[in-house]
C-alpha cells in the first residue's frame, strides 16, 4: 500500500512539473509573437462589388487615420504600411497597440478608436488617452485583431479612399454617416512583416589605419601650437610699441558686449544663457515612442 501511495505521489509531482513547464513555454511563445512586428491585411466577410478591391489589401497610416490600401496609384506609395505589436498601455493592465509611422527614425504612435466618429487613428498618448485606446487583443487561432475583446471592424468608403471605422454600437455606423454611403464588414489579419536583407555591419578599422589616423592628429597638434606660439609673439611685439591700440580695442569690445553686441544684437547670454530668439526654451511636448529593437 506504501509503495503504490508513494507511486501515486511521485507521478503527481512529474506531471504537475511538466504542466508547469508546457504552462511556462506557451506563456512565452504567446508573448514572443505579440511583441514582433506585424503587418495588417484585410479579409472581406461578404461578397460584393467592393469586396475584390479590399480582399487582401493591406492597412496603411496616412494623415492621422489608418486606410485600406488599394493600390489604386501605381506609380506611388499611398501612406505608411502599419507595422505594430501589442504593448502595455500605461497605467493600464490592457494592451494597447502600437505602429511605426515612418521607417527613419522608427517613430512609434499608439493606435486608437475616435470617441466621436469611431475612425481608427493613430497619435501620441495625449490624442490616445482622450479617446478609446485600450483593450487590444487578437483571436487565439488565426490571431485576427480585435478590439474590446470582438471583431467590429468596417469599411467605409470616404471618395476615393477606403478608412476604417470601428462599429461601437453595433448600427453599421448609421448614426455617424450619411445614407448610402458603402460600409462592409471585414477582418484585419494580423501577418508576418516580410524578412529583407540585414544591413552589412560597417567595416573594422585596421591596426594600420590607427596609427596612420594617430600620427596625423599627432601632426594637427604640433601644428596647432606653432600657430598659437607666432600668435602669442606677435602680441608681445604689438603691446611693446606703448600706441595702447590693444587697451583701446579692448575697451571698445567690451563696452559692445555690455550694451548687446555690435550694432545692438543680443550676445549668447540673452534669455539665462539660451540663444533661442524668443527667451528660454520651452519645454518640449511629449515625444511619440521610440521603436524598441525586434529580433
Amino acid at each position: 500500500m506504501s509503495n503504490e501511495l508513494t507511486f501515486l505521489v511521485a507521478f503527481a509531482t512529474v506531471f504537475g512539473a511538466s504542466e508547469a513547464i508546457k504552462h511556462i513555454q506557451s506563456d512565452a511563445r504567446r508573448k514572443e509573437h505579440r511583441s514582433r512586428k506585424n503587418n495588417l491585411i484585410v479579409r472581406c466577410l461578404k461578397s460584393c462589388q467592393y469586396s475584390s478591391i479590399l480582399e487582401g489589401r493591406r492597412v496603411v497610416l496616412s494623415g492621422d487615420k489608418l486606410y485600406i490600401d488599394t493600390g489604386t496609384h501605381w506609380a506611388g506609395e499611398f501612406g505608411h504600411p502599419f507595422a505594430g505589436y501589442y504593448l502595455a498601455y500605461p497605467d493600464s493592465s490592457a494592451s494597447g497597440l502600437v505602429s511605426t509611422i515612418c521607417d527613419e527614425p522608427p517613430i512609434m504612435n499608439w493606435i486608437y478608436v475616435d470617441r466621436w466618429s469611431y475612425e481608427l487613428k493613430f497619435g501620441n498618448r495625449t490624442w490616445a488617452d482622450d479617446n478609446f485606446p485600450i483593450p487590444w487583443d487578437c483571436s487565439r487561432q488565426d490571431r485576427r485583431l480585435t478590439f474590446g475583446g470582438w471583431e467590429g471592424f468596417l469599411a467605409v468608403k470616404e471618395g476615393d479612399f477606403w478608412s476604417l471605422y470601428f462599429d461601437v454600437d453595433e448600427d453599421h455606423l448609421k448614426s455617424k454617416l450619411p445614407e448610402g454611403t458603402p460600409v462592409l464588414e471585414i477582418e484585419l489579419i494580423r501577418v508576418e512583416m516580410r524578412i529583407t536583407k540585414p544591413k552589412p555591419p560597417p567595416p573594422e578599422d585596421k591596426p594600420e589605419d590607427k596609427e596612420k589616423a594617430t600620427e596625423n592628429a599627432k601632426e594637427s597638434s604640433d601644428a596647432k601650437d606653432r600657430a598659437e606660439g607666432a600668435a602669442d609673439a606677435n602680441a608681445a611685439n604689438g603691446a611693446s610699441d606703448g600706441n595702447g591700440a590693444d587697451v583701446a580695442n579692448g575697451d571698445a569690445a567690451g563696452e559692445a558686449a555690455t550694451n548687446g553686441g555690435a550694432n545692438g544684437h543680443s550676445g549668447p547670454d540673452k534669455a539665462d544663457g539660451s540663444t533661442y530668439p524668443k527667451g528660454a526654451y520651452a519645454t518640449p511636448p511629449e515625444e511619440p515612442l521610440e521603436s524598441p529593437a525586434v529580433d
